[in-house]
């Protein structure tokens, strides 16, 4: 699986799935959540909308991942995670990397075989960018397809700011 960083905008990539850092609502809210909810258009609110009436009442899990259409993206999934939020004391590691596999595996399921992550947990939930990119590579890097499936091919690590680039590229040189 060819893994790499990027300083790019999520919403545009020419990837099968994009990851959004959602809350567990799964409503839309800021940062890359926000920035999905909007490019994508009042489909995917709509689409998240009946996920809450239908299968996910109480909300997404942290760590848990869902898929979505891609609505008005370029992307044809949009695969919802709920990173862990330090702020809040959820600070075990294997939650934030339940968010990459989990994602990976939901993706797998859909057919993707490219993906777009974002720094997940690295903004307003607290977490330090030198730990999500670490956690985050190691995740990727450790994740295998499910069994009967071909498996994701690419993986962007797409980032917002040259600092966060910087800090994932130090992770995959390691």
């Amino acid at each position: 699986m060819e893994l790499d960083a990027l300083l790019a905008d999520i919403t545009t990539l020419r990837v099968d799935a994009v990851v959004n850092a959602a809350n567990s609502s799964l409503l839309g809210g800021g940062g890359v959540d926000g920035a999905i909810h909007a490019a994508a258009g009042p489909g995917l609110l709509d689409e998240c909308r009946e996920l809450r009436r239908t299968t996910l009442p109480d909300g997404l899990p942290v760590g848990e991942a869902v898929a979505t259409g891609g609505h008005d993206l370029v992307a044809r999934w949009v695969i919802h995670t709920v990173g862990p939020n330090r702020h809040r004391g959820e600070a075990d590691p294997a939650l934030l990397a339940s968010c990459f596999t989990s994602s990976l595996d939901v993706a797998a399921q859909v057919g993707a075989t490219s993906v777009a992550f974002p720094a997940i947990s690295g903004g307003a939930y607290g977490w330090a960018l030198d730990d999500v990119a670490r956690i985050a590579v190691e995740s990727v890097r450790g994740w295998s397809a499910p069994e009967g499936r071909d498996g994701i091919t690419t993986v962007h690590l797409a980032l917002a700011s040259p600092e966060a680039l910087g800090v994932f590229k130090a992770a995959l040189g390691r």
